[in-house]
């Protein structure tokens, strides 16, 4: 029987690794690419991170598992609440494993916070876009927690960019991926295992804030630590060789990306604004944005964990008041979060919210209009309606118009928040540096990239077909699932049902306790700006 590694590097491109490989900087893929196949892989859209790894690991599209981001809108209010596992309504691969008796391990994968009861190990990827490091609620069961303490995650604050930064991030980085190596090596030979997933997010974090140094033809482009993508890169492929090599024969390896990389250009887009010159919507005065930046600015990174953790809820009414405020909802008929991963529209809808200005039976030939004079502004490529993206019971969830930004000569645009103004402006230099909430130097691209260790049947594979791969190779019976296994197989049954135990059964809003927990670790909001 054959046992089932799945690495995951966040963000890793597949441009940057395939002419590495060739070169010789990365050997271990190259190795892994000769054993089967290497292709791009289509991830979601957008492909924003916490849907990309819920559909990798449960094989369905947003749609079908309800997770869109790392916040979902409050039912009724103009709100927005931090979601965690509980709010997946899918099970995932390691759920459907767990049922089968397999036993499995299951390291820093993005939104799975808590972690689920499952048949072996599992330590829980951050919970927000900010976490540092782990506590035992991490850590499934938590008598494991001594054995996994030291796994961190970016542990350094990405919202205000100093002299010095880059140099001190990217040593954190290369520390980041040791120390996960390390405890993913110990864990592979002192556990039973059937499946064994891990994730590094280093690719992702060094390509966000170091993609001006590596791309000389970037209009940020700046000189020093023109090599720190690669250097990340080839750590990373040296941990992939040791996993590897640890293991025997009996193994099927597979890496896979969430979804790819790309420089950011200078132009940035406020879209409530160009909403505004188009009578969508109305502005009022508001601080709340003015004075959550200023405390963010000038309260020490080492003290805005305290704060929030005194102040129970601040951190999502922090947030809804920076992204809701400053609107007015009676003279307003369409608006966005602009929030630079995922952008969209949200419609002011009747019976839906509660100054909702658009009748339902107008709700159709509103979206439809509105995507028109969308894409007939030349920052924007495509604007669909989430109908045209999305199937499922959950596409409720997702906003009303999905986004894509055209590209500017090679690069994206960056996609910031404003109240007021004009719609589109350039980055002044001294802001080109960027950071969380203000324009990184690299965004989120479509596709990422698999590897496989053997050869595959399917030449475009998307992201939702990795799941019913693992249970294809380990012959395990699922759920039925949008993608399909790489290898042709299909272990798929319409009369599958999941033991409610390995998967939260209703949406488990954050007690008091896990609410302060999480709210320690939301010490920087920019990443939501």
């Amino acid at each position: 029987m054959n046992r089932f590694l799945l690495i995951g590097l966040d963000g890793a491109e597949p441009s940057l690794i395939e002419p590495w490989m060739d070169e010789g900087m990365l050997p271990n893929l190259a190795a892994l690419r000769s054993r089967g196949c290497f292709l791009p892989l289509e991830s979601t859209c957008p492909p924003a991170t916490f849907p990309a790894w819920t559909s990798c690991v449960t094989g369905v599209g947003p749609g079908r598992h309800g997770v869109f981001d790392f916040t979902e809108m409050i039912p009724g209010e103009y709100a927005i609440r931090f979601v965690n596992a509980s709010y997946r309504k899918a099970p995932a691969v390691w759920n459907v494993l767990s049922d089968a008796g397999k036993r499995v391990v299951v390291l820093g994968v993005p939104g799975t916070y808590p972690p689920d009861s499952v048949n072996g190990v599992m330590l829980s990827g951050f919970d927000s876009p900010v976490t540092t490091r782990i506590d035992t609620s991490f850590v499934y069961p938590r008598d494991m927690y001594d054995k996994v303490r030291e796994w961190c995650f970016a542990d350094f604050q990405e919202s205000f960019i100093t002299p010095g930064w880059h140099e001190k991030a990217l040593q954190s980085l290369l520390r980041g991926i040791e120390i996960k190596e390390s405890i993913a090596l110990q864990l592979m030979i002192s556990e039973p295992w059937d499946f064994f997933m891990l994730v590094f997010g280093e690719s992702d974090t060094v390509s966000h804030h170091f993609w001006m140094f590596h791309d000389t033809d970037s209009p940020r482009y700046r000189p020093g630590f023109q090599d720190a993508i690669r250097q990340v890169y080839q750590r990373l492929d040296t941990a992939v060789g040791r996993l590897i090599n640890a293991m025997g024969e009996d193994i099927v390896v597979v890496l896979v990306s969430d979804h790819g990389f790309g420089g950011a250009g200078t132009g940035v887009v406020h879209l409530n604004n160009w909403l505004a010159s188009k009578n969508y919507l109305a502005f009022k005065h508001s601080r709340d944005s003015i004075l959550k930046k200023l405390a963010l600015q000038f309260t020490p990174a080492s003290l805005q964990g305290p704060l929030f953790r005194r102040m129970s809820g601040m951190a999502a009414r922090a947030e809804s008041s920076s992204r809701f405020g400053g609107i007015d909802w009676c003279h307003t008929r369409a608006w966005s979060e602009e929030l630079n991963y995922m952008p969209s529209v949200r419609v002011n809808l009747k019976g839906r919210e509660p100054l909702g200005q658009v009748e339902a039976k107008d709700y159709d030939r509103f979206v439809t209009e509105l995507c028109a004079e969308l894409e007939s502004w030349e920052v924007i490529s495509r604007a669909w309606p989430r109908e045209a993206l999305y199937t499922g019971a959950w596409v409720e969830k997702a906003p009303d118009i999905i986004l894509e930004l055209a590209l500017e000569e090679g690069y994206s645009y960056n996609f910031l928040r404003s109240r007021g103004g004009s719609a589109f402006r350039r980055l002044d230099p001294v802001n080109h540096f960027g950071a969380k909430g203000q324009g990184m130097s690299g965004n989120h691209r479509n596709p990422g990239v698999v590897m496989f260790s053997e050869a595959v049947s399917k030449v475009c594979p998307h992201l939702v077909d990795i799941a019913p791969t693992i249970l294809n190779v380990l012959d395990v019976v699922g759920p039925p699932m949008d993608g399909f296994s790489l290898l042709g197989g299909n272990t798929q049954s319409s009369d599958f049902h999941h033991d409610v135990s390995t998967i939260p059964s209703v949406e488990k809003p954050y007690s008091s306790d896990e609410e302060e927990i999480i709210e320690k670790r939301l010490r920087a909001l920019g990443y939501l700006e």
